[in-house]
């Protein structure tokens, strides 16, 4: 158990005690009581609200509690002092043996030190990237990409079951002018010069080699004979081609889901009717009309249309939303609406990350969910804004190969999987990003990715300079020899399991790279007090002793750097150029 678990713990404990001594009444809820450090370091070392959220349900004063409580805190052997603040909080500092034994306890754990069981097994289901199958992967989806798999490791880490899904849009108007690209690749396969490629189909080289391998496999056979023809075939061979270079783009950043649904299954499989009907037997499927679209000018053309349509509005959306086209076609909402029944039939808790434009469909996916569901299921959605590529500070053009869009297997191959992923996270998932080919890559702390692995290359160094400074075997650490500078990276360190708890209760992963951040300019900034007095070196020369405690002090920083990256997908480096 960590030190804030620990006295968090205690704290309960000692409040139930004083509902057995009746100091409080019984049955008080303590989930609103934490235990976490104080937002000014010179109050203590943790700061308790208990007094201020339990007070009124217990019908006394915050101050007077607070004075009960600090009077059972101070027993604790681990709490040196405990001081009341304004109307009720109360501060404590802990006996340097506390963080001591903290420190001990993060090199025992190794890389299980901060994992916590707060998901106690419960099934949540991320879905992440679900490119649509037209081509390779772009930036556009790389942010997104890389919040959702370092989300599913964060949930996984913390004790939930993970799925990492991907969603494949196979069904739709789409799919069919990717087909029908192809086919003009395999006339030009087979010689024919087919010109400019046509507006609205899509120009990549991407598809050049399913052409040829169609037109090597088929000859002219589906040359000059109606759509109907190959139509399904050439969209079928497309989308599995695309999805096989999207696995690809995506494993260069080391990412890899559990399971790919497609669209078009699903509708075969009749999971689409299903979940309208029971809707429909829950009454909550009619036949109605939809008003004319607000905020647009008028259409003097417009009349209401007959369509199936959803009560969404009874479930907080803004109004109800078609399932069901006049032409007896789904709509896309009504193929999503029977994705996530799919998906909530096998999981506790969903988890979407979508890009910024789809905030408009929030609402309604929300409203499908709690009605599918009956509000048993718990439903997240990311919204992630775009990244703007820039090549210092000027706009990047766009990439031959795709057509239009600069891709995810170039910007990996120029800087880095460890660089594209610790980027995406540097910023909350709903903040506009730029992504600067230059800044990316640049050797200074303003650059988050090279200051945290450079603190971790750093320690790795230790170990291969103290044996020519000390060949022999090193005394056990004496932490007594700790001063304040020490204890204060030892306190930064024991954050890390509250970070990851919070970041995994929030759905996000970004607090696990501002973290390491600041963990990380913490080290450099003690290791750098050396550069002019080498008592404080971590390798003290004539001073087996010091250097020992520092060296296993050395040695819990990086490994809470490395759980860190690790949920970042991100490698630890021994040394870095």
């Amino acid at each position: 158990m960590t030190i804030f678990a620990r006295i968090s713990a205690a704290l309960d404990g000692l409040l139930d005690d004083m509902v057995a001594a009746g100091e409080l009444p019984a049955g008080l809820n303590h989930a609103a009581v934490t235990v976490e450090p104080p937002r000014d370091p010179s109050h203590g070392d943790m700061a308790t609200n208990a007094a201020m959220v339990l007070a009124k349900p217990a019908g006394t004063n915050p101050r007077a509690l607070a004075e009960l409580i600090a009077t059972r805190l101070r027993g604790l052997p681990e709490v040196e002092s405990v001081d009341i603040a304004g109307p009720g909080f109360i501060n404590m500092r802990l006996d340097r043996s506390a963080w001591e034994a903290e420190l001990t306890l993060i090199n025992e754990r190794a890389g299980g030190y901060g994992r916590t069981d707060v998901g106690k097994g419960k099934r949540v289901n991320v879905e992440y990237v679900s490119a649509n199958p037209t081509g390779p992967m772009h930036m556009g989806h790389c942010r997104g990409a890389v919040v959702g798999d370092a989300l599913a490791s964060l949930l996984a880490f913390s004790g939930y079951e993970v799925t990492r899904e991907y969603y494949i849009n196979d069904a739709g108007s789409q799919v069919q002018t990717l087909g029908q690209s192809v086919h003009l690749r395999y006339r030009e396969a087979l010689g024919e010069d087919i010109g400019e490629i046509p507006e609205g189909y899509y120009p990549g080289d991407y598809l050049i080699p399913i052409g040829q391998a169609l037109a090597a496999e088929y000859g002219d056979k589906y040359v000059g004979v109606p759509d109907l023809v190959w139509l399904d075939l050439f969209r079928e061979r497309a989308v599995a081609a695309m999805m096989d270079m999207i696995r690809a783009d995506l494993a260069l950043l080391g990412i890899h889901h559990d399971l790919f649904s497609s669209e078009a299954e699903m509708q075969k499989s009749g999971k689409v009717d299903a979940a309208i009907q029971r809707l429909t037997d829950m009454g909550l499927i009619y036949e109605g009309t939809l008003e004319q679209p607000k905020g647009e000018p008028a259409d003097e053309d417009w009349a209401p249309v007959p369509m199936v349509l959803f009560r969404a509005s009874q479930f907080g959306d803004d109004s109800d939303r078609p399932v069901k086209r006049p032409n007896g076609l789904y709509t896309y909402f009504g193929n999503d609406l029977a994705y996530h029944a799919d998906k909530a039939s096998r999981a506790d808790e969903l988890i979407d990350i979508w890009g910024a434009d789809h905030a408009g469909t929030v609402k309604r996916i929300k409203a499908a969910v709690a009605a599918l569901t009956q509000g048993k299921a718990k439903f997240d959605v990311k919204l992630v804004q775009m990244v703007r590529l820039l090549r210092e500070g000027e706009p990047v053009k766009m990439s031959k190969r795709s057509g239009n869009f600069v891709t995810l297997a170039d910007v990996v191959e120029e800087v880095g999987k460890d660089v594209v992923r610790f980027t995406m996270l540097t910023r909350k998932a709903d903040a506009q990003m730029d992504f600067d080919f230059a800044k990316v890559v640049e050797a200074s702390k303003d650059n988050p990715v090279f200051y945290v692995q450079y603190a971790h290359a750093r320690i790795a160094s230790l170990g291969r300079r103290v044996k020519e400074a000390f060949p022999g075997e090193l005394p056990a650490a004496d932490l007594s020899r700790f001063g304040a500078e020490e204890l204060d990276l030892i306190k930064q360190m024991a954050n890390f399991p509250r970070v990851v708890e919070g970041a995994a209760n929030a759905h996000e992963p970004h607090r696990i790279a501002f973290y390491l951040y600041d963990l990380a300019a913490a080290f450099h900034g003690w290791w750098n007090l050396g550069n002019d007095q080498p008592e404080r070196r971590v390798i003290v020369a004539g001073d087996i002793g010091l250097t020992a405690s520092r060296l296993h002090l050395s040695a819990g920083i990086a490994q809470v750097i490395r759980n860190g990256l690790g949920l970042m997908g991100v490698a630890a480096l021994e040394e870095m150029n």
